[in-house]
């Protein structure tokens, strides 16, 4: 049976995509065609449009639009609705990666955007995820990231840490309780799933209806499987360290002391996340990953797993 690209269930009446699926990226949406470009010609077409699109960042990154009624995607340079990421050479199965771990994050209880698959023209895997600064018929939302707010630039991202990530947080959020609970579930997901290259971009404020409030989670991908060698375990410092990280450092430290969260708070966060392994791992099995990196990831997940819950 086939395995749907968008929600790794089982996808019924032998089609790539399961109906609720494509319900999910569009209520809509009752097929999705491949994207008709190669994964060579989506790099370059992401090189000369880099100037024009209002999308940035290191990984090659494609502006889109979703055409429901035909069932496809549009590149845009402006006005884009959704993200298509292809794979970013030297590296491999970028894509299947970030679709995996943004699925485990909305089973952990994070705010995802929809977000999946699409085959490219080549047989190659295209990430796509909807822009979380849009609502509407491409509303903008005011956004900005922890750079921004900060005042660094690109090349000062990693010249922080995860308390003064606490700090933005209790500084500009309108209900900094309610954020703080949500940055300590995406701290401690990011730290089981291996992504140690949360830096200073990849966190954001959004705000909505005038509250100011944690963007939903994004650029989740478990980056030591992604590295093979990867030295450090979060790109910030927590505690003045980026390795050797431990159960104490993470809950003792951050969760109950910098960041203040009472037992009533923190107790369902950690049972959500430890409950959340026996679906991990089918999610794992159902991704698009080669047999060696789901095997990877799961060796990943279960090292962090004891040593965050012993």
């Amino acid at each position: 049976m086939k395995i749907c690209p968008i929600n790794l269930e089982p996808a019924e009446g032998g089609g790539l995509y399961s109906r609720a699926g494509l319900r999910s990226v569009h209520p809509r949406l009752e097929n999705l065609l491949p994207l008709h470009l190669t994964q060579e010609e989506q790099l370059r077409e992401a090189r000369l449009r880099a100037d024009k699109m209002s999308i940035q960042g290191v990984q090659p990154k494609l502006s889109a639009v979703l055409k429901p009624k035909e069932g496809r995607f549009e590149i845009v340079d402006r006005g884009g609705q959704f993200i298509l990421k292809p794979n970013p050479p030297p590296f491999e199965e970028v894509p299947a990666n970030e679709a995996l771990t943004m699925t485990l994050a909305e089973i952990a209880g994070l705010e995802v955007p929809p977000h999946g698959l699409v085959p490219a023209s080549d047989g190659s895997w295209v990430y796509f995820v909807r822009r979380f600064d849009r609502a509407g018929r491409n509303q903008r939302l005011h956004q900005e990231d922890f750079a921004q707010l900060t005042g660094a630039v690109r090349d000062t991202k990693y010249n922080s840490s995860l308390e003064h990530i606490a700090k933005v947080v209790e500084t500009h959020c309108t209900f900094p309780v309610i954020e703080k609970a949500k940055l300590a579930r995406l701290l401690l997901f990011c730290f089981l799933t291996g992504n140690e290259d949360m830096h200073l971009k990849n966190f954001s404020l959004v705000v909505r209806k005038g509250v100011v409030r944690l963007s939903p989670a994004y650029d989740l991908l478990n980056t030591t499987l992604v590295l093979g060698n990867a030295s450090e375990e979060s790109a910030l410092p927590l505690r003045g360290k980026k390795r050797k990280l431990i159960r104490s450092d993470w809950l003792d430290y951050l969760c109950r002391e910098r960041l203040g969260l009472p037992t009533a708070i923190l107790d369902p966060i950690l049972h959500t996340l430890d409950a959340s392994r026996d679906a991990w791992v089918q999610k794992i099995e159902n991704s698009y990953l080669s047999a060696p990196a789901k095997a990877g990831y799961l060796e990943i997940l279960n090292d962090r797993r004891s040593r965050l819950f012993g």
